[in-house]
């Protein structure tokens, strides 16, 4: 079945079509939206959405920063196929849709931001891969965010690669910030703030 959603997000309206195959067929996923309070989108600033689904996440950067400065990927054809009509509905089809595993297919490793929502209902493997991918593709000063509701794991993780993250508690979730820096700190760090809902 098809669904064709509408949203306000960053404070402008955007049009989705999904389907029931999709994750969050119905509505903006509340971790994504979490993710996205918490990026600072700026012009001209290379953006990675990291499985983009039908694309949320790069059609929101590509409205703010520019269509040409975004990259979407995901290894499902079918949110491919999606991602692409979106771009074109939300007036953003300057934007660069890849099919990769991961940041397998990806080649550019300047990106200013990754964002992504990975699935967190499973074993961490994507996870894992996405964020040591992740951090493989950034410029030096670049940032992964990544939105979920587990805490622990991913704090590890992102210390363990990142040398430190930033912690936000946002809407029930939590939004992880790693980012990437010329040589990693002596002292791991690991700093938390919590917002209202």
């Amino acid at each position: 079945m098809e669904n064709l959603i509408c949203a306000f997000i960053c404070g402008d309206k955007f049009t989705f079509r999904t389907d029931e195959s999709c994750f969050s067929p119905r509505h903006p996923d509340r971790g994504t939206l979490a993710m996205l309070a918490h990026v600072d989108l700026e012009q001209g600033q290379k953006v990675l959405d990291l499985g983009c689904g039908y694309g949320v996440v790069g059609i929101v950067c590509a409205n703010f920063t520019g269509p040409e400065n975004v990259v979407m990927s995901d290894i499902d054809d079918h949110a491919l196929t999606l991602t692409r009509e979106n771009v074109v509905r939300n007036g953003v089809p300057g934007v660069r849709i890849i099919h990769s595993d991961g940041c397998d297919a990806i080649n550019d490793r300047d990106f200013d931001l990754i964002l992504s929502n990975p699935p967190y209902h499973t074993n961490f493997s994507v996870a894992k891969r996405f964020i040591e991918g992740g951090y493989r593709h950034l410029k030096i000063g670049g940032k992964l965010l990544m939105g979920t509701k587990r805490r622990e794991w991913y704090k590890r993780k992102f210390i363990a690669v990142f040398g430190g993250v930033t912690i936000f508690e946002h809407d029930g979730y939590f939004v992880f910030v790693g980012e990437k820096r010329s040589k990693k700190p002596n002292k791991e760090y690991a700093k938390m703030d919590h917002h209202p809902d």
